[in-house]
């Protein structure tokens, strides 16, 4: 596999704090954190690997085609509908002795836009160089190290295009769920950090993906 395929636990901090979300008339602030979440999505080498150890199935189709395609080792892992997420999540906690789970909305957004509530992880100025999008002309994912420049202020990459991301929130008061951050077929105006998209949670795609929250306590442990 990969050798760039990062660690499980390579996290980024969301220090506890205030958060300008949302836009226009939806602006809002909250007080979120801290919590660690993941500096980039999770990828097919650590889904195989949970596969492998937890003995998961997950659908048969393009999602475990990725997971056997050692190129895509170091791709956002896909084809995991919102379940297969939330047993990954269950497994990591398992296997680094901590409380992992899905992030929220609100926190996959504050690492996200920082607290200055930016339009995109890097500023307000659209950059077709820093996401994997419609503009960047690539058609499909790209490994998640791909775009160190598009980084957040906190540091976590890949949070504009590339792949939509299970999030924890429920789509108003029915049973789907929620997906942040747009994808590689998503244009500039579908990969702003505070849009969020309405996803069926048993539907498993090539555009969806996942990335982990840790909970730590009040010293960011």
């Amino acid at each position: 596999m990969s050798s760039t395929v990062p660690a499980l636990n390579a996290c980024v901090l969301l220090p506890a704090g205030e958060y300008r979300l949302g836009e226009g008339a939806d602006s809002r602030i909250v007080r979120l954190g801290p919590v660690l979440l993941g500096r980039w999505p999770v990828t097919g080498a650590q889904v195989r690997r949970f596969v492998e150890d937890s003995c998961h199935r997950i659908g048969a189709g393009h999602g475990a085609a990725r997971l056997a395609d050692d190129a895509l080792a170091d791709h956002p892992a896909t084809g995991l509908a919102y379940d297969d997420a939330l047993a990954f999540c269950a497994w990591a906690a398992r296997a680094l002795g901590r409380r992992v789970r899905l992030p929220t909305g609100d926190e996959w957004e504050a690492v996200a836009r920082g607290d200055d509530g930016r339009a995109w992880p890097w500023g307000d100025s659209f950059d077709l160089g820093r996401c994997a999008c419609a503009e960047s002309g690539w058609g499909w994912t790209v490994p998640v190290t791909a775009h160190p420049q598009g980084a957040s202020p906190l540091g976590a990459e890949q949070l504009a295009g590339n792949v939509w991301e299970w999030v924890s929130d429920r789509a108003g008061d029915g049973a789907w769920r929620t997906v942040r951050g747009g994808c590689y077929l998503d244009h500039a105006w579908g990969v702003r950090a505070a849009r969020a998209l309405d996803a069926d949670p048993g539907r498993a795609t090539a555009t969806t993906g996942f990335r982990i929250a840790i909970d730590v306590d009040k010293e960011g442990v």
